[in-house]
């Protein structure tokens, strides 16, 4: 079994610094893979996971937490509704200038998907793999209803402390950020169409056949849009988070994607 050692980077950008960490196999063989966490995360909440995929793959794996989120600077305002379009070019771009990523296959959970899509999108040369896990490609009925289910329940006693407990004083902004953003009227034609159809690399959507927040309908336009081979796989008795819920199906499922990439 190989040794997996883990760095942390701090990474200036004009709008703040950003935290980042890695996980480096002894023999570390093929492309890194970054990982862009959901619209609650950060770093830590990706919990074991990155370390498993590291050892499970034999690749380099990478987490950065957005502006605003986790260990990174505070956002200086609102989300722009084109926010998840400019991680790209973005807080991506200098994470992999950073860490010299001339090739990488990005894997985006939730959130983290859309923008996962656009990275492989405007790097087509570089991007060797797209890897979405409950990822929303457009706005409908399901997901506002689950939002507006998790803003209730945070409205109960003591449950921001477990935003908190990640974001620190931000814990206030990231829960806003997500839900005055994806329920704004001004939010609610977003898609993720145009992106989809510029991605040439292989892509692999995986999503829980009980998502609280997006149908199965979404990792169907993924792969029906996406230009390069597709594979979906709808995970069984499994809702929104199937790296947590389905760690070893999901490890299994991704390193043969990955071994085929």
């Amino acid at each position: 079994m190989q040794r997996i050692s883990t760095r942390q980077h701090w990474i200036d950008t004009p709008s703040g610094q950003l935290y980042a960490q890695s996980w480096n196999p002894d023999e570390e063989q093929g492309t890194p893979i970054v990982l862009l966490h959901d619209s609650l995360g950060c770093v830590a909440l990706w919990r074991d996971f990155p370390e498993r995929l590291a050892q499970a793959s034999g690749r380099r794996v990478i987490a950065y937490d957005r502006l605003g989120f986790g260990q990174s600077a505070a956002h200086p305002g609102t989300l722009a509704l084109d926010f998840i379009e400019e991680e790209a070019t973005g807080g991506f771009q200098a994470v992999r200038q950073h860490l010299d990523l001339s090739r990488f296959e990005v894997f985006g959970h939730s959130v983290g998907g859309g923008m996962a899509v656009n990275c492989a999108a405007v790097y087509p040369q570089a991007c060797r793999g797209l890897i979405t896990e409950s990822a929303q490609a457009f706005v409908d009925s399901g997901i506002c209803q689950g939002i507006r289910a998790a803003e209730r329940e945070f409205a109960g006693p003591g449950q921001l402390k477990r935003l908190h407990k990640y974001h620190g004083d931000k814990a206030d902004w990231v829960l806003r950020a997500w839900v005055d953003t994806w329920l704004s009227p001004a939010f609610s034609q977003w898609t993720l169409d145009g992106a989809l159809q510029q991605v040439r690399c292989p892509v692999l959507s995986l999503h829980g056949e009980h998502d609280e927040f997006g149908s199965h309908l979404h990792p169907e336009r993924i792969t029906s849009l996406a230009s390069g081979p597709t594979t979906l796989r709808l995970l069984e008795n499994c809702g929104h988070v199937p790296h947590r819920e389905h760690p070893d199906e999901v490890l299994a499922i991704v390193c043969e994607f990955l071994r085929a990439v």
